[in-house]
């Protein structure tokens, strides 16, 4: 059975540089650590091996950044509804959003948020989830049963 549920890429962009990012244009990205909120309904492990992958089709806003960036931690956790938008909510309290990211099929801000610090981030992300019920996990790899 495939496992349903939400996601955090947790991103380090090495320099700062200006990507260009589909249909949102040019967005000039500082230095430091990147969170991206995501929902895989169609199953965690697909949605997440896409985004590890290095070859693939430039689709969604976080493809061009992935491009450019490196993933440090994914922390995802099992849920059949939408939760992305509540985690990007307060995540958005917390860290400084980048605008009108991730966000073009809902109403939110963006889904995408900026910080300098790692640890920081890492802490914030799990508590979003812990706040919201949900029980954050840190992806390995080598998560069974998530088909």
């Amino acid at each position: 059975m495939m496992m349903k549920g939400v996601y955090t890429l947790i991103m380090r962009k090495e320099d700062e540089s200006t990507i260009g990012v589909g249909a949102l244009g040019n967005i000039r990205f500082k230095k430091g650590i990147y969170t991206y909120v995501g929902s895989a309904l169609n199953g965690l492990k697909n949605r997440i091996s896409r985004h590890l992958r290095e070859e693939k089709s430039l689709y969604w806003h976080i493809d061009y950044l992935l491009k450019k960036s490196d993933i440090e931690e994914i922390i995802y956790a099992k849920k059949s509804e939408k939760i992305e938008c509540e985690i990007a909510r307060i995540l958005s309290k917390r860290l400084e959003p980048i605008k009108h990211f991730g966000a073009s099929d809902c109403n939110c801000k963006t889904h995408l948020f900026y910080s300098s610090d790692l640890d920081f981030t890492k802490k914030i992300t799990r508590e979003c989830f812990i706040e919201l019920g949900l029980e954050p996990k840190k992806w390995d790899g080598n998560e069974q049963g998530l088909e």
